[in-house]
């Protein structure tokens, strides 16, 4: 399908399908899944990064799986809101996904998700710094997700 704006993904969902959320980092992508209902967002796991053709690879049979109808990407701005190398590049990934998926694809803010998720590690789970690395990735695309959510609820 095609990157569309996030007002306009629920309308381009099959009925019952799931969206799942990334965080995509130059290392790792986090990835975190919704339930049906669109209302939940549940982290899912954390790919450590190789070619683009075998993380699609790796994706595509997760979006099988899941019965995902639709990708939501952690968009970092910086913090004025302007675009850096890191926006492009999830812009770019974004842009190569729609060419191996039919499926629709929106960018989500994600200022600040890391952030969050490391001080929600922190704060509920007493978990080592070594340990917080392996899953902050997840908790991140979870939280990019959930947002994106709550906003879908709103439109």
């Amino acid at each position: 399908m095609a990157i569309v704006e996030p007002s306009e993904i629920k309308a381009a969902l099959a009925p019952r399908t799931r969206l799942l959320g990334f965080d995509l980092g130059t290392k790792t992508i986090g990835l975190a899944v919704s339930d049906s209902m669109l209302s939940v967002s549940s982290p899912l796991e954390t790919l450590r990064r190789t070619k683009f053709s075998a993380d699609a690879e790796k994706l595509l049979a997760l979006i099988a799986e899941k019965e995902v109808g639709g990708l939501v990407l952690g968009l970092p701005r910086n913090m004025d809101g302007s675009e850096g190398p890191r926006a492009q590049s999830t812009r770019a990934f974004g842009n190569n996904m729609a060419g191996k998926v039919d499926l629709p694809i929106s960018f989500w803010d994600e200022r600040l998700t890391t952030a969050e998720a490391e001080r929600v590690l922190i704060e509920q789970v007493d978990m080592n710094r070594k340990r917080r690395g392996e899953v902050i990735d997840k908790i991140a695309a979870s939280i990019i997700l959930q947002n994106f959510l709550d906003f879908l609820r709103n439109v």
